[in-house]
């Protein structure tokens, strides 16, 4: 028996070999006369590629990975190891394979016509054959690759279609990108025909100037072009002259052969609207190739935005204006279905991204799924495009290994010449965390060549030095930086090219520390022009608990609000039994595996507000318009004026005519009451109409100053009643089922595990604390307690004293730290109530979770949560659900009866059903049970989130210091 030539070319231990038979990329648009072959196929997974295929099969849904469909293969986290052992290029001998197979009846109106097949992705190796006759092979897991099947099928016939994915090759060395490990083809497969004379690739170039090019290719697969040819081109309405300089430039041209054909359309449009993200103008392209007689070949439509992209000096500029790049960064990710999106799922996340203030995507770190690009034109986003390199466990062998110069070249130039035509993609990317060498320069080399409209952006070859013009970078792309690190060199005289992370804000679990620091820096420092937070999704798959398996596409409806139903769980690394795994360092999202909004979203938002409160003046509240393209007039607004004393004003708001920049005085919209203490004016800025993203009435930012400071509380004073304390010094209570205590410790975040503090934590004790009272004093109506709490560290000192008020009992606290405890989580009292206390309500910031660092979200005023809505359910339970400045809460029962709390000044305050030893103990929330009263922590001090996991840590100004913490507090029955 003859061997199958593809696989004696053995394709998944070979570099050198990208592909075969597989076509050229190009930007042609084939969107209709397709023929689907999405769904079911005949599917049999094989434990390596030269397995023999047996006669047992099962069936798999394409589009999507065998991971998740029921297999004994199922999905595996990496961050930055291989999960295998075997060195470039080698792969394992234990090498899952997946057998695609179905019948395809060829539409008999085909006949004559070129028929090619397109397979949208397939991880990580592509074996193709028709009828059981070999076509073609193609690596590059997340880029479509088509095979040309003229003369292989016949039109009015069926042929058996099989394609062979194999899961490891030397490919997954450059594609080791801090995800799931997934096989499967990922994306749709189908099957168009076009006439034998076609258009073999399109390029668009329109400039904000209204200068539109187009230059196409044209190619005929019988063989030498026909003479007489054309192609034209209208854009809405307006006819495109073709370029007769550039023909006659042809037809001198001995590099232009009989088999390639080119033209040159263009045209000038009047009045044109620009493209941006905050402007996403669009105009419909089409282009037309004719025969000879003037009848239609081929066609390919295209939605065009006129924009610039140019660097000057060291700023990125979109149409001549230096823009703020508020990004993030994404992967194709769906909790049910792995690596496989549908258009509005693409939407979906979009969107979302849209209504919280995000303007950039950079597609980490491959490009994405097509969609993505057209939604990105029409919604306005600008894009950093990033190729399918990622060689982490290797970087530095494979940057300089010629083995892999091919792959490196063909997979940016493969991605550059699919997504050149739209406005969204601003930069092109060479990968990610790749090192830097040879092959990078090799791979730019093809892109300034071919596209010089962009710039070029890779952070290995930038961060060997920021500001040298030799390396394969126009911008300094910085990684986890630390903001005084960017502030300096901004400064610093040396900066010569735009500085943007292209990853910072660590968003794991509890996170997002200082973002609003950052940002504060970013728009007052020239040269610092944005970053791409890390990343928009938590990747948790759902999970079966009983049996440890995906649920697969039938888990629609099983979680909500961020949260798996009963009887399942999003799993991270470690969860489907994988020994080599980096557990939830996958889960590192700003939004949860059901796009559930995480608080930082809220945050993210007001720090991009489109309108902004710049101060207020006695002659009233002066705003700004923080745009770079757009007016106001998009945009309605409503005052919410909020009183200490638990009234609500409100009252309508009319924003004035600003341009991008300009500020505006507007008269105070309230005569502000004389009483009523403390007083926060909110802007309240929706959008006016509908806009693609969002309906009408959506909130887009809440702007707030303060208009009056808090009134200074009174003395205590002291009712000649008793408190109960008993004899260990512990308030007694009826609503309190165990008394406040000093707490120094918190659940720890994955920043606080992963940056290093939660060890030192465990090793002083702080976790473990040993209280014993030295003194109890008692007097008319006051007990003073002096308690000491012991740890590795030293001891600390907890002075309480309970003072009998009207009705209440007045809590006055203070600890000193010893100086051995330079940073701990917190200082302040924790106490349990009864069961039944349902609802929170309080004045202070909210109604989101915040904390000192990650605040700046949170507008002050009166808001009220359910008790169990108060918790935000980070994948990995950890500290949650604070909120800060609180300056008064209550909690109580349906029946309006409770307990209220009155700080001293704005604290931190945490309510839950949780202790932190419950939230400590277990790994996932299916595993957590809440208890029936309220866990409450007040905190003189909280320590910042930061985002040390992967990144810097909170700033100096956000550590909980060393010595004398002093708070007091009154509590009373309601």
């Amino acid at each position: 028996m003859t061997a199958d030539p593809l696989i004696a070319l053995r394709p998944w231990e070979a570099p050198e070999v990208t592909s075969w038979g597989r076509l050229p990329m190009n930007a042609v648009d084939r969107r209709s006369g397709v023929l689907p072959l999405d769904g079911d196929w005949r599917f049999q997974l094989l434990p390596a590629p030269d397995a023999p295929v047996g006669g047992s099969w099962s069936s798999a849904q394409v589009p999507g990975a065998w991971t998740v469909q029921g297999t004994d293969d199922l999905p595996q986290y990496t961050n930055v190891r291989m999960p295998f052992p075997e060195y470039p290029p080698h792969s394992p001998a234990a090498n899952p394979t997946g057998v695609y197979e179905r019948e395809v009846d060829v539409p008999a109106e085909w006949a004559g016509r070129r028929i090619v097949l397109q397979v949208g992705a397939a991880e990580s190796v592509l074996l193709v054959h028709v009828d059981g006759r070999p076509v073609g092979v193609s690596k590059d897991s997340h880029l479509a690759a088509e095979f040309d099947l003229t003369g292989r099928v016949r039109a009015g016939t069926r042929s058996v279609v099989r394609l062979t994915v194999i899961k490891w090759s030397d490919a997954s060395h450059i594609e080791d990108q801090d995800q799931w490990w997934h096989g499967g083809i990922t994306r749709s497969v189908l099957l168009y025909a076009t006439d034998p004379l076609h258009l073999a690739d399109v390029t668009v170039r329109a400039s904000r100037g209204g200068e539109l090019r187009v230059d196409c290719r044209v190619r005929d697969a019988a063989g030498a072009l026909p003479e007489g040819w054309y192609v034209s081109g209208e854009l809405e309405g307006q006819l495109l002259t073709q370029d007769a300089e550039f023909d006659r430039f042809n037809a001198e041209d001995e590099r232009v052969s009989d088999f390639l054909g080119e033209a040159r359309l263009r045209t000038v449009v009047e009045d044109v609207r620009t493209w941006t993200a905050e402007t996403p103008e669009l105009y419909s392209l089409t282009v037309r190739l004719h025969r000879a007689d003037g009848t239609v070949a081929d066609t390919s439509r295209h939605r065009t935005g006129f924009r610039d992209v140019e660097i000057t000096g060291r700023d990125l500029l979109v149409n001549g204006e230096r823009i703020f790049v508020r990004g993030v960064n994404r992967h194709d990710f769906h909790p049910l279905t792995g690596r496989t999106v549908s258009y509005d799922d693409v939407r979906a996340d979009l969107i979302t991204l849209k209504r919280f203030g995000f303007n950039a995507i950079r597609t980490s770190h491959y490009p994405s799924d097509p969609a993505l690009y057209d939604l990105a034109d029409e919604l306005g986003f600008y894009v950093v495009d990033e190729a399918d390199i990622e060689s982490h466990d290797h970087a530095h062998e494979i940057a300089d290994d010629p083995r892999y110069v091919n792959a490196f070249v063909d997979r940016v130039s493969r991605m550059v010449l699919r997504d050149k035509n739209h406005p969204s993609v601003v930069i092109w990317s060479l990968g990610n965390e790749s090192d830097y060498g040879a092959n990078h320069d090799a791979a730019a080399g093809w892109v300034r060549r071919h596209d010089p409209t962009r710039p070029i952006q890779y952070e290995g070859a930038a961060k060997l030095d920021w500001a040298d013009p030799s390396v394969a970078s126009d911008i300094a792309c910085p990684m986890y930086a630390s903001l005084e690190e960017c502030v300096e060199h901004a400064l610093s005289g040396r900066q010569t090219k735009p500085l943007i992370w292209c990853e910072y804000s660590h968003a794991m679990g509890n996170s997002n520390g200082t973002l609003a620091d950052h940002w504060a820096a970013i728009e007052s420092t020239p040269g610092l022009q944005g970053g791409f937070i890390w990343e928009f999704w938590d990747h948790g798959i759902l999970q079966r608990v009983n049996d440890g398996r995906p649920v697969g596409r039938g888990g629609v409806g099983l979680y909500d609000n961020g949260v798996a139903a009963p009887g399942h769980r999003w799993a991270y690394g470690g969860d489907f039994g994988e020994l080599l795994h980096d557990g939830a360092f996958i889960a590192d999202g700003v939004v949860f595996p059901d796009r559930t909004p995480k608080p930082v979203m809220y945050e993210h938002r007001e720090i991009a507000a489109p309108v902004r409160i710049e101060c207020f003046r006695h002659e009233g509240i002066v705003l700004g318009n923080h745009q770079h393209f757009r007016g106001l007039a998009w945009l309605a607004g409503a005052w919410e004026l909020s009183l200490a004393d638990g009234r609500t004003l409100t009252a309508p708001a009319e924003l004035p005519d600003l341009r991008p920049g300009e500020t505006a005085a507007v008269p105070l919209p309230f005569e502000l009451p004389e009483e009523g203490g403390e007083a926060w004016l909110t802007l309240r800025v929706t959008t006016a109409g509908d806009e693609p993203w969002a309906p009408r009435g959506t909130v887009v930012c809440l702007p707030q100053v303060r208009l009056r400071e808090a009134v200074p509380q009174a003395p205590v004073r002291v009712k000649n009643r008793s408190v109960e304390v008993d004899d260990d010094g512990l308030l007694v209570h009826p609503l309190l089922t165990c008394a406040p205590t000093l707490s120094l410790w918190r659940a720890p975040t994955d920043n606080d595990e992963l940056g290093g503090t939660a060890p030192r934590w465990r090793d002083w004790g702080l976790d473990a604390l040993v209280r014993k009272v030295t003194d109890v004093r008692r007097s008319p109506g006051r007990v003073t307690v002096h308690a000491e709490y012991a740890c590795e560290a030293g001891v600390v000192r907890h002075l309480q004293v309970f003072t009998a008020v009207e009705g209440a009992v007045h809590v006055a606290e203070s600890a000193e730290l010893p100086d051995e405890l330079d940073d701990v989580a917190r200082v302040g009292s924790v106490f349990e109530t009864v069961a039944g206390l349902d609802l929170m309500e309080w004045y202070g910031q909210g109604p989101w979770e915040s904390y000192p660092d990650r605040a700046f979200g949170a507008p002050v005023g009166h808001h009220s949560v359910p008790v169990d809505g108060l918790f935000t359910p980070y994948l990995r339970p950890q500290e949650s659900g604070g909120r800060y400045g609180v300056r008064h809460f209550t909690l109580s029962a349906p029946d309006a009866t409770g307990l209220a709390v009155v700080l001293d000044e704005p604290r931190q305050v945490g309510v839950s059903r949780y202790r932190a030893a419950d939230l400590t103990g277990v790994t996932h929330h299916d595993e957590l049970v809440p208890r029936a009263g309220c866990v409450v922590h007040i905190d003189a001090a909280h320590r910042g989130l930061g985002t040390a996991s992967c990144g810097p840590d909170t700033t100096a100004s956000y550590l909980v210091a060393p010595g004398v913490h002093r708070w007091s507090w009154t509590l009373r029955a309601l």
